[in-house]
């Protein structure tokens, strides 16, 4: 994938993306791998101000490279501050301080419900995920959530195995009470996709370079719906690609020693 000469990824491209949905002096409370990558890419390029909060406690950290978990030394090492798990959820999440939450999930529904618990039966599993952490509590209390995550039938399906975190109910029923306005976009390696505001239902409003929309459809483990003006995302800019592949060099070679 590539234009005007600068050849990028599909992850790249949809870590551009999402880091240019955080806008600069924004508190965003991050998850750990994808939407890291991209919130650091956001600090570091066009919104130096955004602050990251992390659920161990740390509060504007600004990592030089990415932490391997929310216990990695170099986010408390770079914070401002570093305050208790029951003071970040309580004081900063749950009381409405956070206005972006930054989620991926292993499967999300049509409905953006988000599930990081279990494959199969919660009792007899197929696969047992790594759990909840601060995620239920991202969902239901941040401003707004943005959901990252790689686009395949197996991760985009018709109902999620396991309501690990709300998004717009089972059927689409709404937010039930939760203060936050839930996931507001969901961006992938092909495109953008949307809550439709009357159903909710998850909506593809926007492709990546060289996607087309058939592709989209048939990565999506249920009829996709689209929008009347499909819009076209655009590239990673050489900055961006720069910033982003020399901070996942440096993490390369710390976590290498």
């Amino acid at each position: 994938m590539g234009e005007a000469g600068a050849e990028y990824s599909s992850d790249e491209m949809m870590t551009v993306t999402a880091a240019r949905s955080l806008q600069d002096g924004q508190v965003c409370f991050v998850g750990i791998g994808l939407p890291s990558e991209a919130a650091n890419l956001a600090r570091l390029s066009h919104a130096p101000d955004v602050v990251l909060i992390y659920e161990s406690g740390t509060i504007g950290t600004r990592p030089d490279i990415l932490p391997l978990s929310i216990g990695d030394g170099e986010l408390a090492e770079t914070a401002d501050l570093v305050v208790s798990v029951p003071e970040v959820i309580s004081y900063w999440l749950q009381a409405g301080r956070i206005d972006v939450g930054f989620l991926s999930a292993a499967q999300i529904d049509r409905f953006g419900n988000l599930n990081s618990t279990v494959i199969g039966s919660y009792r007899q599993p197929t696969v047992r995920l790594p759990g909840a952490g601060g995620a239920p509590e991202i969902a239901s209390s941040a401003g707004e959530v943005i959901v990252m995550l790689r686009q395949t039938p197996r991760s985009f399906v018709p109902v999620v195995d396991f309501v690990t975190s709300v998004g717009f109910g089972r059927n689409g029923e709404g937010r039930m009470g939760r203060v936050g306005a839930g996931p507001t976009v969901v961006i992938t390696d092909l495109g953008v996709l949307r809550p439709d505001p009357v159903s909710h239902e998850l909506t593809l409003v926007a492709i990546h370079p060289g996607v087309e929309v058939d592709e989209v459809c048939a990565r999506t483990g249920w009829e996709l719906r689209v929008a009347d003006h499909v819009e076209s995302s655009d590239p990673p800019t050489p900055e961006e690609l720069t910033i982003l592949r020399e901070l996942k060099e440096r993490t390369r070679e710390a976590h290498s020693r």
